[in-house]
């Protein structure tokens, strides 16, 4: 942090102290300036958009893939189960891993859902509410394009709007990104961050790194934050793991988009507690469908 502190002696002052004469002389001081604002504090609440979204495998079986997928899925494979040079990696493990672990690879999955959230202030009311909308489609372009559209519509400003997440630098901006792209569809001013210095991408308020201070060495999952900071959470019917399923065996939508507007709910809990702010009660949430 810089100071401000007064110059060092000068000649006409060291001449007084050789002559023994009385020194009448303004003491050294220094001042601190603020250089920039805590995380925290960057931006008002009630322009926070909090976002999650939910992901699965690009087909249901690893056998939909075209050829060349299947070989590309095959080297990502050996990487990933630590195959020693030269050891083949078996077709059924290519197959398991795919249904286990692909939606996580933006090349190999789609996005199922995004939900968002954002803080209203309520006439009369002092308390913010919550209200939560999720966008959810089977054709992954169309559900890229509304969320999109309501970016650009109501969010276009990341000097002045910031977007909000659990590691969403690591996996939902950058996967948003990729899957806009590959979809061909333009990034809307809030995502166009390729190539962007660190503080160039201020509007991004990850509640990972903020809780890691500085520490790149763990992650820390939001279940494990909200149990922590004892946020309250209704019991989930499914999990992280579960959303492949539900989505390519039962197709339901609405379970997961539920399931991901919880973590939504969780994510601006955890940003208030960071706050030392109110928690919201069941009062100030309401989903928008």
């Amino acid at each position: 942090m810089p100071c401000n502190i007064d110059p060092a002696p000068d000649a006409a002052f060291l001449q007084k102290v050789r002559k023994g004469r009385p020194i009448f002389r303004k003491q050294h001081t220094f001042t601190l300036k603020k250089t920039g604002m805590s995380a925290f504090d960057t931006y008002d609440l009630y322009n926070i958009l909090f976002l999650d979204i939910e992901t699965v495998p690009g087909y249901a079986e690893f056998d939909e893939l075209s050829d060349e997928l299947q070989e590309l899925w095959g080297i990502k494979c050996h990487n990933l189960l630590r195959k020693a040079p030269g050891e083949e990696v078996e077709y059924e493990e290519m197959a398991e891993l795919f249904r286990q672990r692909a939606g996580i690879y933006a090349e190999f999955a789609k996005i199922v859902c995004v939900s968002v959230g954002f803080l209203t202030r309520q006439p009369g009311n002092e308390l913010p509410l919550l209200r939560l909308k999720s966008f959810s489609n089977h054709l992954e372009a169309s559900l890229l394009e509304d969320f999109s559209e309501m970016l650009t519509k109501h969010f276009n400003n990341p000097d002045k709007f910031a977007l909000c997440g659990h590691n969403i630098k690591e996996f939902d901006i950058p996967y948003i990104c990729r899957r806009m792209l590959i979809n061909q569809l333009p990034l809307p001013r809030m995502l166009d961050i390729a190539g962007k210095k660190p503080w160039e991408t201020k509007h991004l308020l990850d509640t990972l790194e903020m809780w890691k201070f500085g520490d790149i060495k763990n992650y820390t999952s939001l279940r494990l934050l909200t149990a922590v900071f004892d946020i309250p959470s209704p019991k989930d019917d499914i999990s992280g793991a579960d959303v492949a399923t539900v989505y390519w065996e039962d197709r339901d939508l609405d379970r997961i988009a539920t399931y991901c507007e919880k973590d939504v709910l969780a994510t601006a809990q955890l940003f208030l507690r960071m706050k030392r702010l109110p928690l919201l009660n069941q009062n100030q949430v309401v989903v928008v469908r």
